[in-house]
């Protein structure tokens, strides 16, 4: 059985303190008498009532000033002022101060119990909020941490070294900047700084300079007070204050306003910023990453960067291959893009025809990673059967040409990558000494295509590589794929 709801009264009368209590214990409440102002803290602190029914005029305070210490220390505490002194200037104070309602003795015993009433429902509703909000917080940190860990799945070797970089700069306070196509992937790079930083218990608060016209972004980079601008109907924190305590992410920081940057610069250099329309200058205490899908260097040139702000930021600079340039990705970012969409969508995981995978590593990605992952969800959309076929990809993906990526020379393998019957690989390798190293990379290849009869799975196996490697060294001689 539920504990009955406890009712506090204050009030220094005691026919009136028993004439509460009757009426309230009447409807199946529980009640606590205080009746000075030193008690009634007292009980609040030690009983923990669930409303309180308060009167002004209490020998050792004004009821006013007890109010407002009341709100103070426990704001979620509903508090229904109850006192002869009915004045219009009285109910407007106490509701200035707090109180959930105003009502004036005499009192009707039914008027007084239904306000009780409410005031339990609005405590209730104000805790469930809470908790929603605290819930909702631990969500988004936990999404936020799940795509911080989320593969990120790479055998590039670049990319090694980006993510290898990242866990030793995240501990730190440094600005980073993070360079790349769009759809590379830099917002994720971006939560996994912030998930490895010693910040990661604040929030990560993520703003695209782009998405704004340039007449909104300040203030909703900077916050604003209520009516300093035509619309501003009340008051906005804005990202600098939101970010406190964490990390601020700025998205396609070259699409910035130039003006607006000399003032964000500011913020950087002392560390403080002032809101839109107001006095105050208020503390700025987030870990700034910055992203740009152009060129600082570019971006400088064409007026789009201050070089100084580029300086700020840049105290490590990231940049992201695009996929393009590492397609040995392709089959890992496929598969994990796979399963996500087939959770989703409620499918059994689905099986990919090899000719899919040809194609996808045939096809240039403009959009890089975004593109693949949405070319992936719309074939589990289209797929009949157990399997994903070339009829469930975009036209422009099947029908792509083969595209030349710009890489260095890689080394093949050493020869204990090798599987044994790689003989005559391993002879040609060795007649070709005095080739370069080009030329010994493309005679290899061609000697393993000859030997496993143009199968590009075998030849793969034969060299020790991936498959997606295999296909990125023959479109780099030309030998097609």
């Amino acid at each position: 059985m539920s504990a009955k709801p406890l009712i506090g009264i204050v009030d220094d009368e005691r026919n009136i303190q028993a004439t509460l209590a009757a009426i309230l214990e009447r409807r199946g409440y529980a009640v606590w008498p205080a009746f000075t102002a030193k008690q009634a803290l007292q009980m609040i602190a030690e009983q923990g009532p669930e409303v309180l029914l308060l009167d002004l005029g209490l020998p050792d305070s004004e009821g006013l000033d007890l109010l407002r210490k009341i709100k103070q220390e426990y704001p979620n505490l509903p508090v229904i002022v109850v006192t002869a002194n009915d004045s219009l200037n009285n109910a407007i104070a106490s509701i200035k101060e707090g109180a959930f309602h105003f009502i004036s003795k005499p009192y009707v015993p039914e008027e007084l119990i239904s306000l009780v009433a409410k005031a339990l429902e609005h405590r209730g509703l104000r805790q469930e909020t809470m908790q929603l909000r605290q819930e909702t917080e631990r969500l988004k940190k936990r999404v936020q941490r799940a795509e911080a860990q989320l593969q990120v799945v790479f055998k590039n070797s670049k990319m090694q070294e980006l993510f290898d970089l990242v866990d030793q700069v995240a501990p730190s306070e440094a600005n980073v900047l993070v360079v790349g196509e769009s759809g590379v992937g830099k917002e994720i790079f971006a939560n996994r700084i912030h998930e490895q930083s010693p910040r990661n218990q604040g929030p990560l608060i993520k703003l695209n300079c782009a998405a704004f016209p340039q007449n909104m972004i300040e203030g909703e980079l900077f916050g604003y007070k209520k009516g300093a601008f035509t619309g501003a109907s009340q008051d906005f924190p804005g990202m600098l204050s939101a970010a406190g305590g964490g990390t601020l992410f700025l998205d396609e920081i070259a699409e910035m306003p130039i003006d607006l940057q000399t003032r964000f610069l500011r913020v950087l250099q002392d560390h403080e910023f002032r809101p839109l329309g107001s006095t105050q200058v208020l503390k700025a205490d987030f870990r700034l990453v910055a992203a740009s899908n152009r060129r600082p260097e570019e971006a400088i040139r064409s007026g789009r960067l201050r070089e100084d702000l580029f300086y700020r930021l840049n105290t490590f600079t990231l940049y992201i291959p695009p996929l393009r340039e590492r397609t040995e990705d392709i089959p890992e970012l496929t598969q994990l893009f796979l399963q996500r969409f087939c959770t989703k969508m409620n499918k059994p995981l689905l099986t990919i025809q090899s000719e899919v995978y040809d194609a996808l590593l045939r096809y240039h990605w403009p959009g890089n990673v975004r593109q693949l992952q949405n070319v992936i969800e719309r074939a589990v959309v289209l797929a009949q059967g157990s399997m994903i076929t070339p009829r469930n990809l975009p036209h422009e993906v099947v029908h792509a040409t083969p595209h030349d990526p710009v890489s260095s020379p890689q080394e093949l393998p050493n020869e204990p990558g090798l599987i044994d019957s790689s003989q005559r690989m391993r002879h040609l390798m060795t007649e070709s000494q005095s080739l370069n190293l080009a030329q010994r990379e493309k005679a290899a290849l061609l000697a393993a295509l000859e030997q496993c009869n143009g199968n590009k799975k075998k030849a793969a196996e034969l060299l020790g590589i991936h498959r997606p490697t295999l296909y990125t060294k023959l479109r780099k001689f030309g030998l097609g794929v």
